[in-house]
């Protein structure tokens, strides 16, 4: 088997989970903040889904400068529109998944702003770390904004307070 056939599996579970927390965002708390350093919880949500973008980035090109682009924030409406906004872009990251050959998941991958090198190794360490565990770590982020705010938080890899197993 190869390794984009078992990262678009992973892929695929990780998505349900990312959607199925994406669906619980509230339009009307997108200032909401736990602390002052915090981003708000619309921009927090919003960026889980831009990095779905940044993955095919990551899948489709040698690099990314991130001073020579013209990144535009997705702006937050509600949960609704970042799961349809998910979906569009989670199909365009299957379809370059499953055209990295293995030798492709080799190859050198970087990360820059203006000449400094932020990242630089593998496309599939690039992938896994800066793509798949961003995601996971601001979807666990996402979590605690949700709870903090009395919003059941829908089990990720098992059950949670909220959703216990049903056996």
């Amino acid at each position: 088997m190869e390794i984009s056939e078992l990262l678009l599996s992973e892929f695929e579970q990780e998505t349900a989970k990312t959607r199925a927390l994406l669906e619980r965002v509230p339009a009307g708390k997108g200032e909401y903040v736990p602390h002052p350093k915090s981003m708000p919880l619309g921009k927090l949500a919003a960026h889980i889904v831009e990095l779905t973008g940044f993955g095919l980035t990551v899948l489709t090109t040698p690099e990314l400068n991130f001073s020579a682009g013209s990144f535009k924030p997705l702006p937050f409406e509600s949960g609704e529109q970042l799961v349809k906004v998910l979906e569009e872009d989670a199909a365009k990251v299957r379809g370059a998944l499953s055209k990295v050959t293995d030798h492709g998941w080799q190859q050198t991958w970087k990360l820059l702003f203006d000449s400094k090198l932020i990242f630089e190794g593998s496309r599939f360490l690039a992938y896994r770390e800066m793509f798949v565990n961003h995601v996971v770590h601001h979807r666990a982020q996402l979590g605690v904004y949700l709870r903090l705010n009395e919003i059941p938080i829908p089990g990720t890899y098992g059950p949670s307070a909220d959703e216990p197993w049903k056996g």
